[in-house]
């Protein structure tokens, strides 16, 4: 007799994962994406967080990664806003385990060199001063042990016509990330913890024996 055939496995999701943005960039003019600023930092809690659904097998994480600009008309006018940009983030695991680094470099020298410009400001159609500019597209696969990891700045390099900087220091926006996605086989519910009823039971029998 013919075994049975095995039945493929189920195609991974493709989903825009529960996250926690504590600093948000704002909505994109005309893409209308979701940006949201990368702050440098050390403690994972701290960072923008991003939950991963009950899975079986290792899941992969995608982001699109900007560099972070402000914009001065005038500055372009006069030919003087050059600028050369090189981000670093890491992606951590929440006991602060470096799962993997992923930086973009680009220049910036004239509008065209935006990604988009970002509502809720005071600029010319409501545009912040603030912009995304370059896009690096990262994947990173996150271990199967992990519900939830934490993306964090590292450092920013800045070269410009009067001379290059360098930021490490916490609190400080170096980066922006939108179009997050994760893809996932997904995978049973987490059982629940191992005897609670018993538990509850041996507290009842325990508070019936001080009567």
């Amino acid at each position: 007799m013919r075994k049975p055939a095995v039945p493929p496995p189920a195609p991974p999701e493709k989903v825009a994962p529960d996250m926690t943005c504590p600093t948000p960039l704002g909505v994109g003019l005309k893409t209308k994406l979701s940006f949201c600023d990368v702050m440098t930092g050390r403690d994972p809690a701290e960072g923008i967080l991003i939950k991963i659904p009950p899975h079986k097998g290792p899941v992969e994480l995608t982001f699109d990664l900007h560099n972070r600009h402000t914009y001065s008309e005038e500055q372009v006018k006069a030919n003087r806003a050059y600028a050369s940009y090189t981000a670093t983030l890491g992606v951590l695991t929440m006991d602060n385990t470096l799962i993997s680094r992923a930086v973009v470099q680009n220049e910036f020298r004239k509008a065209s060199d935006l990604v988009d410009r970002v509502g809720g400001g005071a600029g010319p159609g409501g545009a912040k001063a603030v912009a995304p500019t370059g896009t690096e597209p990262i994947t990173i696969t996150i271990p199967e042990t992990e519900d939830q990891v934490s993306i964090l700045g590292e450092k920013l390099t800045v070269a410009r016509l009067d001379g290059t900087a360098t930021y490490t220091s916490p609190g400080r926006p170096i980066a922006v990330i939108s179009n997050v996605m994760i893809e996932y086989h997904p995978g049973p519910p987490p059982k629940p913890a191992r005897g609670g009823r018993a538990g509850a039971a041996g507290a009842a029998g325990r508070g019936r024996g001080v009567e």
